[in-house]
């Protein structure tokens, strides 16, 4: 049907495109509430976030990577518990002017990252929105009874840990709203189009879970930025970082190289969903291991140190700087 069609009822929307994504206990998505057991031994740990048209995504960008953002951004969360993902709800409230061919699309996308990273879908709400497309997702993952890891329990003198690159995604929102700027133009294409795909699309960490629950004493993801979120997770206590030893991706260096300015989104913008985590200095060569074997690297870019305040970032020349409002703020 194409988008000039008639639009389908609810039930019917429910039926064509998200009853196909139904997970056990869902019952098809025909009932008001779904059923869902944790592994014997294991707690269930339930995640929130939502993503409105406008402000976490553009618009216009393609409703699949859309789909596939809203769940992404819920199963970091998970993956920086420790956790395993089970399923998920979805609440969907449509601005007025949806048709069915984003809907389709967007659906089909959401099938193809449940299905990548094993959690179906339980059920949901589909609304009419009466401003811009509101995506929630409600995520449940389950971990060892009592193995949750929490994001303030980190000890001085313990190492801070990131996964993977920081700053891709903030550079590749600042691609797209810069595209006609010199450093933007002088990109190569392949850079381009790796720091628009760190934007467009999260890659969870779940291969992490299993060495997070083993060796960190403290994570979380980050979501609105490295320096912020670090913050959020020290609370009573200090971290120094090595500016140096932030992983950057070539692309993000590329980018750098031509608009130094760039290093300060990279340090405090949004989107990475990356793990950030503390583990006890002796624990950092098992863990690197561990999370090698996932195929995940994770690099060592500071410590935890006593103190207040928000974490101090040394440049190579030995000059500290710190970001007071260092983080993505909604409000």
């Amino acid at each position: 049907m194409s988008g000039d069609g008639p639009r389908l009822s609810e039930e019917g929307l429910i039926a064509r495109h998200f009853a196909p994504l139904a997970g056990p206990g869902a019952d098809g998505l025909r009932d008001d509430a779904a059923s869902l057991s944790p592994t014997p031994g294991h707690d269930l740990v339930v995640t929130v976030d939502a993503v409105v048209a406008g402000v976490h995504y553009f618009p216009d960008d393609p409703p699949a990577s859309v789909a596939a953002k809203a769940l992404g951004v819920n199963l970091s969360d998970l993956a920086a518990k420790g956790a395993a993902p089970r399923g998920f709800l979805l609440t969907l409230a449509l601005a007025p002017d949806w048709t069915e061919d984003w809907l389709a699309a967007f659906a089909r996308g959401l099938g193809e990252a449940a299905a990548l990273h094993g959690c179906p879908l339980l059920g949901g709400d589909t609304v009419r929105a009466a401003g811009p497309t509101l995506i929630s997702v409600t995520a449940f993952g389950e971990v060892p009874a009592g193995g949750i890891v929490r994001r303030g329990t980190a000890r001085a003198g313990d190492l801070i840990c990131v996964s993977g690159t920081i700053g891709d995604a903030a550079i590749g929102l600042r691609l797209r709203l810069e595209s006609k700027t010199a450093w933007a133009r002088a990109l190569r294409p392949e850079d381009r189009a790796h720091l628009a795909d760190r934007y467009l699309h999260p890659r969870p960490r779940l291969a992490l879970a299993s060495a997070i629950r083993r060796f960190a004493t403290a994570a979380m993801d980050v979501s609105d930025g490295l320096a912020g979120d670090l913050a959020k997770m020290l609370p009573g206590l200090m971290g120094r970082i090595e500016t140096a030893a932030v992983p950057l991706s070539a692309a993000a260096c590329a980018a750098i190289r031509l608009e130094p300015a760039l290093m300060e989104p990279a340090l405090t913008g949004g989107d990475d969903y990356e793990i950030l985590c503390t583990v006890a200095p002796d624990d950092l060569d098992a863990f690197r291991a561990q999370a090698a074997a996932a195929g995940v690297p994770v690099t060592s870019i500071g410590t935890v140190a006593a103190g207040e305040g928000a974490p101090v970032f040394r440049g190579p020349d030995g000059a500290e700087r710190r970001f007071p409002r260092g983080s993505f703020s909604h409000f």
